[in-house]
């Protein structure tokens, strides 16, 4: 094998005159982070959506990767093509969590693509929660990273209120006009640190509540479905073809659970690892680390148990419980025991529709989603539970096709 490639550095000087290009990953929470990186000097972007990313992705690689992947590199490669910015002013981001999954290597794949295409100038740099590949531009400090927790909160609990309200108000448009106010609030917010921590986190957290709940709501009851599965695919528009805005066209509600929960599962997995190969002097460390965000948790859900009117996600641990006899604890092979832990956890909360989603190519997902279907039907034989596989080639009309097949079925239709 040849030498693994570092490409470009990310100097101290960039900080100032390069903008900072992630991937979109999260629909909700991306406009929050974008804000963290900013209150913190960093020139930063979300990549936009765009046409023909798959062909131009497979210039470059192979096939055979992950459709996440295709799209990713695709998503770099018309950044540079379009004229944005220009290009000796562009550096990329991508986020790993580690773990056995193929993106993980989405780091190198987009330095190679870079040396490929002639672009080896383009900095690509690393966001993980182990502190490698580091470069001398970019830094973690306590105040980005308090403001990417503030980001990540804000943007959950967005993402719950408008997927509660969305589909009964009275007034077309009501909830879409509060979610884009509260937005542009919110990212001013965080931009300037005002709301990032304490008593401010939880006055915001309160305003948002009354916001959507002065929205005048029809009492009706729809379909909710439950959406679980590979993190990008859940999350990202681009990656499910607009799958929430699908199921709000055929009168369903769709239930996601938020972010932090997935955070806080890639830091228990990280320290049940380091203690299974028999790490003993980091393990305070990462206790306190999971407890602190358990405890942001926490003040999150507290806010929203005061609004009875909106169900709230599970906490960490007793969503941990929900996955036992379904699928065992050490599996954390991609998302693991958490897609089996989200999908029982909206059951229980009403859903009699469950679609798991994973892209085309990804083997831990095909081994594990499908793995864990048996159990979660034995379980729950009233409901209905299907995997929806999302690619570059096969039809949407074929996917929507057999979307609406899993929510035809069913003994309670509701």
């Amino acid at each position: 094998m040849g030498k693994k490639s570092r490409g470009a550095l990310f100097t101290r000087r960039m900080k100032k005159t390069h903008t900072i290009f992630l991937p979109q990953m999260l629909e909700y929470h991306s406009p929050f982070l974008k804000a963290a990186f900013e209150g913190s000097g960093y020139r930063f972007a979300i990549m936009r959506e765009s046409g023909c990313l798959k062909e131009q992705a497979l210039r470059y690689i192979s096939s055979d990767y992950c459709y996440p992947t295709v799209l990713i590199i695709g998503q770099m490669l018309q950044t540079l093509r379009s004229g944005c910015c220009p290009q000796d002013r562009i550096a990329f981001m991508e986020p790993q969590a580690g773990g056995a999954c193929r993106a993980g290597n989405i780091y190198e794949l987009m330095i190679r693509t870079l040396e490929k295409c002639g672009q080896q100038q383009v900095p690509v740099i690393s966001l993980n929660f182990t502190g490698g590949e580091r470069q001398p531009g970019f830094r973690v400090t306590p105040l980005l990273l308090l403001s990417a927790v503030a980001a990540v909160c804000f943007g959950d609990l967005l993402m719950c209120l408008y997927q509660q309200t969305k589909p009964y108000e009275c007034e077309p448009g009501a909830a879409d006009r509060a979610f884009c106010g509260l937005r542009l609030e919110l990212e001013a917010d965080i931009r300037a640190h005002r709301c990032i921590c304490g008593r401010k986190r939880r006055e915001a957290y309160r305003h948002i509540l009354e916001t959507f709940r002065s929205i005048p709501i029809r009492m009706e009851k729809k379909k909710k479905v439950a959406v679980a599965g590979e993190i990008y695919i859940k999350f990202s528009s681009l990656g499910n073809h607009g799958l929430e805005r699908f199921l709000g066209g055929q009168g369903c509600q769709c239930m996601m659970g938020g972010f932090t929960n997935y955070a806080i599962y890639v830091m228990d997995g990280a320290r049940r690892d380091y203690a299974a190969n028999g790490g003993m002097l980091l393990l305070p460390v990462y206790n306190a680390v999971l407890d602190y965000m358990k405890g942001v948790q926490r003040e999150l859900l507290d806010e929203m148990a005061e609004f009875q009117q909106f169900t709230v996600d599970t906490p960490f641990d007793a969503l941990k419980k929900k996955a036992e006899g379904i699928i065992g604890h050490d599996c954390i092979t991609g998302d693991g025991w958490l897609v089996a832990a989200e999908a029982a956890d909206a059951i229980e909360r009403g859903c009699r529709h469950v679609l798991i989603v994973h892209p085309f190519g990804c083997l831990v997902s095909h081994v594990c989603e499908r793995g864990m279907l048996g159990n979660l039907r034995r379980r729950y034989p009233d409901v209905n539970v299907q995997t929806i596989e999302y690619d570059y080639d096969s039809s949407d009309t074929l996917r929507q096709s057999r979307i609406l097949l899993a929510l035809g079925n069913g003994k309670d239709q509701f």
